[in-house]
């Protein structure tokens, strides 16, 4: 007796149609064009939070600094005193082997930040210029400031 594929429920598959095809490509366009934008911003965030980051990390180690000497590094001693000890202006008294950190990051954007002692808007400032790498912006391209950190 010869059984057919039909009388076991099996059916003859063939693929996918053309049309099927065409409706999976245009939702997954869709798709793209809804999610995308958003993939795409967040490098952007990473950066400005990484830069926030980093300005409270310079805060914390002039903190120290000041606590261990009595005063902040000034501007011409830059942010290069918490990495070695300073030999012009004044000279900290109390400053550690290895000093406050390994080294002075760049900001995200691949700038020094700035750092004005005194300050403008505070005992000292630290600020990154953003992706444009220039003083002021809006949106991407505005600064980091240290007295705007919440």
């Amino acid at each position: 007796m010869k059984l057919s594929l039909k009388q076991h429920g099996c059916r003859d598959q063939r693929g996918f149609t053309l049309i099927e095809i065409l409706v999976v490509v245009v939702i997954l366009g869709i798709l793209a064009t809804i999610i995308a934008p958003r993939l795409l911003e967040r490098p952007e965030e990473a950066k400005r939070t990484k830069a926030t980051v980093d300005i409270r990390a310079l805060e914390g180690s002039l903190g120290l600094f000041k606590l261990d000497n009595g005063f902040f590094p000034t501007t011409e001693q830059g942010l290069q005193a918490l990495v070695d000890k300073p030999t012009t202006g004044r000279i900290p008294a109390k400053y550690p082997d290895g000093g406050y950190v390994k080294n002075i990051p760049m900001d995200p954007w691949g700038t020094p930040y700035v750092y004005l002692c005194p300050g403008i808007h505070g005992e000292f400032d630290i600020i990154s210029y953003g992706a444009d790498q220039e003083a002021g912006g809006e949106g991407n391209n505005a600064d980091i400031n240290s007295w705007e950190l919440q």
